[in-house]
């Protein structure tokens, strides 16, 4: 199971350069664990059915066009309302003048209030962007990442059965590594999964016999990249004489990672195989197949239509 991740206020604040207009001490090792932010236009109104807490607050020139038409009292009441929950922190956007209520309660509960120029609708869009990325579910997995003909091809199988020799391959056809042995995996949509390798082990490949290699040292910046989206997973496992593996591809396989099922061939390993011609081939029709053509279909429906036409 992913866990769950966090982001302090203070890498926030430094990412987007918030000004501190009130803020509490250790105020920015406040931890973030939402990836959405709110306008709290019907908090402010007195409505806190729904409301989450941990989420930062933003209110820009609506909230504070209706707050400014409210009396110093009401406003009081308001802000009240809003700051007595433990939220991480109340941004104003557009550069807005805090209101004197807002900051007198912010210190009395002990809320951090930023302020940004950015227009608000912009500020929200870039912040939960930020957000998802470092808040994102993820998990480590072993194998071998990398980018065949613009596909994400996760290579998976038993330590010793040629996961790293083949990458080595790739990368010297023209294609790019993205990480080998271990794979940190994001979610960073509902239906998308991003790869990249841990900071300690980017850009190195384990080869038995030879040992670790710097890929972008010896190929070059070309043959490495930082992420990338995964299309495909492909196991490795050694030549079974007693397994019957599938050789037209009619039937589609996949593996669950994250909640988000990834199409998953199996590729037996013997002697004489070019695994690494094997992986583009795949790749390739990895990528026809999104696009809508599925060759083993069309190649049914040719043999259904031939017997048709015979049997007649």
């Amino acid at each position: 199971m992913a866990a769950i991740q966090s982001i302090t206020l203070g890498a926030i604040i430094s990412e987007f350069n918030l000004e501190v207009l009130c803020g509490v001490e250790g105020y920015g090792e406040t931890s973030i664990t939402a990836i959405d932010i709110n306008r709290p236009g019907l908090a402010l109104s007195g409505f806190f059915d729904h409301f989450d807490p941990v989420r930062l607050q933003v209110i820009g020139q609506t909230e504070v066009t209706y707050l400014s038409k409210l009396t110093s009292e009401e406003r009081y009441e308001r802000f009240e309302l809003l700051l007595r929950h433990p939220i991480p922190a109340l941004v104003i956007a557009r550069n807005f003048d805090p209101f004197p209520e807002c900051m007198e309660l912010a210190k009395k509960y002990g809320r951090t209030v930023l302020r940004t120029g950015i227009a608000t609708s912009a500020f929200l869009s870039d912040v939960i962007s930020s957000l998802r990325i470092s808040l994102s579910p993820r998990i480590t997995r072993h194998g071998v990442l990398v980018e065949v003909y613009g596909e994400g091809v996760m290579i998976a199988g038993e330590s010793g059965v040629g996961k790293s020799e083949t990458a080595i391959e790739l990368i010297k056809r023209g294609h790019r590594l993205i990480a080998d042995d271990a794979v940190e995996i994001r979610q960073v949509a509902s239906d998308r999964l991003t790869g990249n390798a841990p900071p300690l082990i980017r850009h190195y490949i384990e080869l038995r016999g030879i040992g670790v290699i710097d890929v972008r040292r010896l190929f070059g910046m070309s043959a490495v990249k930082e992420q990338q989206d995964i299309d495909l997973m492909v196991v490795f496992e050694q030549w079974k004489k007693d397994v019957m593996y599938d050789r037209l591809g009619v039937e589609e396989h996949y593996t669950e990672l994250l909640g988000v099922k990834i199409p998953t061939v199996t590729v037996p390993v013997m002697p004489g195989r070019n695994l690494a011609v094997i992986l583009e081939v795949a790749a390739m029709n990895n990528r026809h197949k999104r696009l809508g053509f599925n060759a083993a279909l069309d190649f049914t429906r040719q043999i259904d239509q031939h017997f048709e036409q015979h049997s007649g």
